[in-house]
C-alpha cells in the first residue's frame, strides 16, 4: 500500500477497539513465566553450552599475546573463540567497533575471548585463566580536552550545521541576549534484560534467539559480520526485556554466540554479564552545548543559536542535539552546528530520543533563562515564539501542532498561576519550586510489512517482525487487526520478532507503533478485498462489522472465506513524501514541582504533569505508561543518571546497575498525563505519530527549572546532584 496522500475516512476511523485502554494482549505471559526472554529458551535446541565473554582489560592499544591453552584444559570447556581462530570476519552496517576485538583494542571491555563449557559456572572459572599481555596506547577519553580538536561530522541523516538569516548580526543587535553553556553526562540504556542470545547452526543456516529491537537490520548486520549470506541467518526476538536503543543494533553477545556454537559444534548461550555492559556495548555520548538566544524587551526571539560537542570512536557520529532548535521556536535569524571529537571511549550511539533528549536538557533550561531576563512568565515566553511553520523552511508547515493548547491546559491543570518567585516557598525544611519545560519528538516513518492469516474458524494471525520492547505492540497490533476486520481482538493472534516474518519498522525512533500498525492495516486492506472477492462482493462497498461480510444487501461469516483451509496475505505501507511537504512533530508541555532539602540539597520531586499532542494514541493505557516510564527516565537524568569516565584508563566505572543510580519507585510520586484530541491524517491511515520518546524530552529540564525556582541555584550542568546545590543553599536560621 502506497501512502503519498492525506488520509481520508477508513475503518480505523470507527475507533471501536483502536483508541481504547485494552489490558495487553501479552501481559498474562509477561507474569507468568510463560513470555521467552533471550536467555529463556530451554527447548527450541539440544542442550545447551554457555558461554562467557572476555572483555579487554585496556581502551587503546593492541593485544601482544593470548594464551588460551590453561582455559581449554579447565573442566567442561568445551571451545575458546578468539579473533586468532574465529576466522574471517566482517563488521555490521550499525556497528563502529567491531564485536570480536584483535589485535587491535578499540574501546574498554571490547570482546577478546568467548570461553564455553558444559555450565556458566565452568565457562565463568575457565574464563578467568584467560591470560592477555596487551600492548597499551595513550587514549583520548576526555570531550572537554578534545573538544578543540573536534571536526564538523560528514555524513549522516542529520546537516551538521544549519543557518538562517545573519544570526552573529542579529544576536550583537538584539536588546535582550543570553549566553550560556551546558553539559549532559555520559548515559547507560540500564534495561533490566541484558543483552544475550541462543545460537544454534543447522547445516550452514544459524538461528540466533536473541534481545534485538530491529530484526531485518540485526539479520543483515550478523551476516555482514559472520560472512554468509543473509538467508542464512534467522533472528527471533519475540519479547525484549527493555532497550531504549541498546539493542537497535547487534552486539557481542549474537556475533559470539554463533560463533561459540560452530566452534563447540553444539547451541550456545551468551548473555553479556552486567558489569560487561556499559563498557562493551553503546550509550549516550556527553555533550557541551552552548546556546545563545537575543531577543526584543516584548519576548519575541531575533536570533537563536545552539552549537554542540559530543565525541564518539573514529568512524562514529555526532549526538544530534542541536535539531529540535531547527524546528521548535520561531526566530528570524538562526544558527545551529554540531562537532564531533575522536574519543576512544565505548561506541556513542543511540538512546532513547537520541538528540533531543540532551539537546532539551540544555535548551529549556536556556528559555527559563531567558525569560527569566525578560521579565516574562516562562510559559508566555514559549507562547510568544511559536510558529506554526519550519522556521527554517517557512513553506512547510507542521502537519499539526498543539504545543500552544498543551502549554495552556498543563498551566491551568498543574495551578502554574500559584507559582512563586524564586526562593519564596518553604515547607519546614524544603525549599519548593515548580519547573516546566517544552516537550518536542519529531513522528518519522518507515516501511513496515505484515502478513495476514484468516483460518476457517475465523481467527486472523498477523505476522510481522514488529518487535515490542515493552511498549504494547503486541497489543496495538491487534487492535489494528481487529478494528480493520470487524472482529473482537479475542479473535486475532500476533506473532512477532521473527525474522522469517514480513519485515517491519522495527521499535525505534518514535516510529515503531505509527509504522507497524500501519503496515498491519495494508496487510489487513488486502485481506478484506481477497475476502469479498472469494465472497463474490464488491471490495469498494464490503463493510466488515461483528464477523460478518456485507456488501449488496448480503452477509457472510468472514470465516466462509477461508472455507477449509487458510487465506494468507502479505503487505507493507510504502510511505511517499507528505513528511517532506510536512513536518510530522509530537509536541508536550511538561510540569514538575519539588523540594530541595535546605539543609542537605537532597531533590524530592513531588509530582509532575505532562500534556501531549501526538496523533491518535491508539491505546490510552498503553501510551500513559510510556509516557510515565519516560518522565521517570527523566527524572534520573535530571538527579542522578553519569557515567562517570575514569580519564586515565578510559572507561565507564560504574558499569553495574549499583553504581550507575536510576530512580526507583520510592523516587517517583504522582504522575499525571494528559492527551490532547488528535488526529493526524498526514501521518498514516492510523493518524497517530507517537509517544515513546516524547515523554523524556524536556522533563530534566522541567526538573531543573523547578530547583532553581525553588532554591535560586541555576546548575548547567546534570545530573543536579547535592553538590552542585548546597553551597548556594540558604544559610541555616
Amino acid at each position: 500500500m502506497k501512502f503519498d496522500t492525506p488520509a481520508g475516512q477508513n475503518p480505523i476511523d470507527r475507533m471501536r477497539v483502536v483508541g481504547q485502554p485494552i489490558d495487553r494482549i501479552d501481559g498474562k505471559y509477561k507474569v507468568t513465566g510463560t513470555a521467552h526472554y533471550a536467555y529463556e529458551w530451554h527447548d527450541v535446541t539440544g542442550r545447551a553450552a554457555y558461554g562467557h565473554v572476555v572483555g579487554a582489560g585496556i581502551a587503546k592499544g593492541r593485544i601482544a599475546s593470548i594464551d588460551i591453552s590453561a582455559a581449554e584444559r579447565a573442566p567442561g570447556v568445551l571451545a575458546v573463540v578468539t579473533a586468532q581462530n574465529a576466522g574471517k570476519l566482517g563488521k555490521g552496517r550499525m556497528n563502529t567497533a567491531t564485536l570480536l576485538g584483535g589485535p587491535q583494542i578499540q574501546h574498554y571491555h571490547q570482546a577478546i575471548a568467548l570461553v564455553v563449557a558444559e555450565t556458566f559456572e565452568q565457562a565463568r572459572a575457565a574464563a578467568a585463566l584467560v591470560r592477555v599481555d596487551y600492548r597499551r596506547e595513550r587514549g583520548r577519553f576526555s570531550l572537554s580536552r578534545e573538544k578543540d580538536n573536534a571536526i564538523k561530522p560528514q555524513g549522516g541523516d542529520t546537516p551538521a550545521d544549519s543557518a538562517v538569516g545573519d544570526f552573529d548580526s542579529a544576536f550583537a543587535a538584539a536588546e535582550v541576549t543570553l549566553d550560556a553553556t551546558y553539559t549532559t553526562p555520559d548515559q547507560s540504556h540500564a534495561m533490566m534484560e541484558p543483552m544475550a542470545s541462543l545460537a544454534a547452526w543447522e547445516g550452514d543456516q544459524v538461528t540466533i534467539w536473541t534481545s534485538n529491537q530491529m530484526i531485518a537490520w540485526g539479520k543483515g548486520d550478523v551476516a555482514r559480520t559472520l560472512g554468509i549470506p543473509a538467508d542464512k541467518v534467522r533472528l527471533v526476538s519475540p519479547y525484549i526485556g527493555g532497550g531504549f536503543g541498546g539493542k537497535l543494533f547487534v552486539r557481542a553477545d549474537a556475533v559470539l554466540a554463533a560463533l561459540g556454537a560452530k566452534a563447540a559444534k553444539r547451541p550456545v548461550k551468551v548473555a553479556l554479564h552486567r558489569p560487561l555492559i556499559a563498557n562493551n556495548t553503546t550509550h549516550r555520548p556527553a555533550t557541551e552545548q552552548r546556546i545563545r538566544i537575543g531577543a526584543r524587551r516584548d519576548g519575541t526571539i531575533t536570533a537563536i543559536g545552539h552549537e554542540s560537542w559530543s565525541g564518539d570512536l573514529e568512524g562514529g557520529g555526532p549526538e544530534v542535539a542541536v535539531q529540535q532548535t531547527r524546528l521548535l521556536y520561531a526566530g528570524e535569524h538562526r544558527m545551529t552546528r554540531m562537532r564531533l571529537a575522536t574519543l576512544d571511549l565505548p561506541e556513542g550511539n543511540a538512546m532513547r530520543a537520541p538528540g533531543e533528549t540532551p539537546g532539551m536538557m540544555a535548551l529549556e533550561i536556556a528559555m527559563d533563562e531567558m525569560a527569566e531576563k525578560l521579565g516574562m512568565d516562562p510559559v508566555e515566553f514559549r507562547i510568544r515564539n511559536d510558529t506554526q511553520v519550519d522556521p527554517e523552511n517557512p513553506e512547510r508547515p507542521f502537519s499539526q501542532r498543539q504545543f500552544v493548547e498543551c502549554l495552556r491546559q498543563g498551566a491551568e491543570k498543574f495551578g502554574w498561576s500559584q507559582r512563586q518567585p524564586t526562593g519564596a516557598v518553604r515547607d519546614g525544611r524544603w525549599l519548593v519550586g515548580m519547573g516546566m519545560a517544552a516537550g518536542f519528538r519529531n513522528a518519522p516513518v518507515m516501511k513496515s510489512g505484515a502478513r495476514a492469516r484468516l483460518d476457517g474458524d475465523g481467527r486472523v494471525t498477523i505476522e510481522t517482525d514488529m518487535t515490542d520492547i515493552g511498549t504494547g505492540s503486541y497489543t496495538i497490533i491487534a487492535q489494528t487487526a481487529a478494528e480493520t476486520l470487524g472482529l473482537p481482538i479475542e479473535a486475532i493472534d500476533v506473532k512477532l520478532g521473527d525474522s522469517a516474518f514480513p519485515a517491519s519498522a522495527g521499535s525505534g525512533g518514535q516510529w515503531g507503533a505509527n509504522s507497524a500498525t500501519a503496515g498491519v492495516y495494508a496487510a489487513c486492506m488486502k485481506l478484506r478485498e481477497v475476502v469479498a472477492t472469494r465472497l463474490e462482493l464488491d471490495p469498494a462497498t464490503a463493510e466488515f462489522v461483528d464477523g460478518q461480510v456485507r456488501a449488496g444487501g448480503r452477509s457472510f461469516p468472514l470465516a466462509d472465506a477461508a472455507g477449509d483451509g487458510q487465506l494468507v496475505v502479505e503487505d507493507a505501507i510504502e510511505f511517499g513524501d507528505l513528511d517532506k511537504q510536512k513536518q510530522l512533530s509530537t509536541f508536550a508541555a511538561h510540569f514538575v514541582e519539588v523540594g530541595v532539602d535546605m539543609h542537605t540539597g537532597e531533590t524530592r520531586v513531588r509530582r509532575m504533569l505532562s500534556v501531549a499532542a501526538a496523533g491518535r494514541i491508539l491505546n490510552p493505557k498503553q501510551a500513559r505508561s510510556q509516557m510515565i516510564g519516560a518522565m521517570t527516565m527523566g527524572v534520573g537524568a535530571a538527579l542522578s543518571e553519569e557515567l562517570v569516565v575514569d580519564e586515565t584508563m578510559g572507561f565507564f566505572v560504574n558499569h553495574d546497575l549499583a553504581g550507575y543510580e536510576v530512580p526507583v519507585h520510592a523516587d517517583i510520586p504522582e504522575q499525571d498525563v494528559v492527551f490532547l484530541d488528535e488526529a493526524d491524517p498526514d501521518s498514516s491511515p492510523m493518524k497517530a505519530k507517537g509517544v515513546g520518546e516524547l515523554g523524556l524530552c524536556g522533563v530534566p529540564a522541567a526538573v531543573a527549572n523547578a530547583i532553581y525556582n525553588a532554591t535560586g541555584v541555576r546548575v548547567r550542568d546534570y545530573p543536579i546532584t547535592l553538590e552542585k546545590l548546597i553551597g548556594g543553599l540558604p544559610g541555616l536560621a
